[in-house]
């Protein structure tokens, strides 16, 4: 494939801005662009004939194609790409959709996931896309585990972490579970995970339960591994995962085929239990990313391009993301600010909270 820059640098002014204005004239429509509309916009007098041979050589150069015989053209995947890393103009977030956002996370009194969903809600009717939001993992230290029986075949398993927050996870319980096997288990919890995170305690129960295996009760055992259990699922993407909007991509959509393939985007999304890939995304460094069509294998089969930006806690590091998705035909130049703004805000939130 050719790449980016060469390509842009052989370019003389007049290619150049025949390039920029098909794919402007493109996201702006989602119609081809035909010459006879170029030559009335064109910053020189040229005729539709010139431009015409503009178009095909870069045609040929694999910027651009022709849908239809005789229609103008559109941007390939490589031509968008090479106008979003070299010609797209960023702007600032417009003040409406600035107040917007400011508005949903000024909802001090809620929860940070009950914000974030709100955050989601107010990005997807802000972008008239699909937004995604991936949630903070729980990092702050636990403080107290308890177990409580509600009947014989349910428990509550009661985590206090030492920020105040508290997290109640109703499961299935190992048969023959008795009260005294349920306070060992929470004793033998306690004793490990004072000053630990939930991550850091899930990574020592398992060694610590082989090494002290004749120390505590296998009722209580089984309690604590299935507690374990429990826990290692928390992460799933259904809990940290916040996708809102998916009508917006697929009420605009005529042909079946193209639906069922979003509707199989937004599948994967919920389903996938190593959202870490979705961070990953994000990880090459701060600000925000732009991947479109097939360049990422999670959005290829739909089409789909993402606008993507992660966020961060008070010490720098990535906890989350927050993402648009919606068809190649994104009005970056808005879209961009918009996500980038939304991020930062939500990582002063986030910290903030931690804080407290």
């Amino acid at each position: 494939m050719t790449t980016p820059q060469p390509v842009l640098a052989e370019m003389n002014d007049r290619t150049r801005e025949v390039f920029r204005r098909v794919v402007e004239g493109y996201l702006s429509s989602g119609e081809p662009v035909g010459s006879r509309t170029l030559t009335r916009s064109m910053s020189e007098k040229v005729s539709a004939a010139t431009v015409r041979n503009v178009m095909q050589d870069l045609e040929y150069l694999g910027l651009l194609d022709s849908p239809h015989v005789s229609a103008g053209r559109v941007p390939t995947q490589m031509g968008l790409r090479i106008f979003v890393d070299s010609l797209l103009e960023v702007g600032q977030v417009a003040p409406e959709d600035q107040e917007k956002i400011d508005a949903t996370l000024g909802m001090n009194d809620q929860d940070v996931t009950t914000l974030l969903d709100e955050v989601g809600a107010a990005l997807s009717v802000i972008t008239r896309g699909a937004s995604v939001v991936l949630a903070p993992k729980r990092e702050a230290a636990i403080r107290h585990i308890e177990f409580v029986s509600l009947a014989a075949d349910r428990a509550l398993v009661v985590l206090v972490f030492a920020d105040g927050q508290v997290e109640n996870r109703v499961f299935v319980p190992p048969p023959g579970q008795t009260p005294s096997s349920m306070r060992e288990a929470a004793n033998f919890l306690n004793a490990l995970a004072e000053g630990m995170t939930l991550s850091e305690l899930r990574a020592r129960i398992a060694g610590e339960i082989a090494a002290r295996r004749q120390e505590i009760d296998s009722l209580a055992r089984d309690l604590v591994e299935s507690g374990l259990a429990l826990w290692e699922n928390a992460g799933e993407p259904s809990e940290r995962l916040i996708v809102r909007g998916r009508s917006n991509l697929i009420d605009n959509v005529a042909d079946q085929a193209e639906i069922e393939r979003i509707r199989v985007l937004f599948d994967d999304l919920e389903r996938k239990r190593d959202i870490a890939e979705f961070l990953n995304l994000t990880e090459a460094g701060e600000g925000v990313r732009i991947f479109i069509g097939s360049e990422n294998k999670l959005f290829s089969l739909s089409g789909s391009s993402l606008v993507v930006s992660p966020y961060m806690n008070a010490d720098r590091k990535i906890i989350g993301a927050v993402g648009v998705i919606g068809p190649t035909r994104l009005n970056y130049g808005r879209i961009v600010p918009i996500v980038d703004y939304t991020a930062q805000l939500v990582g002063r939130l986030v910290s903030d909270r931690g804080k407290g």
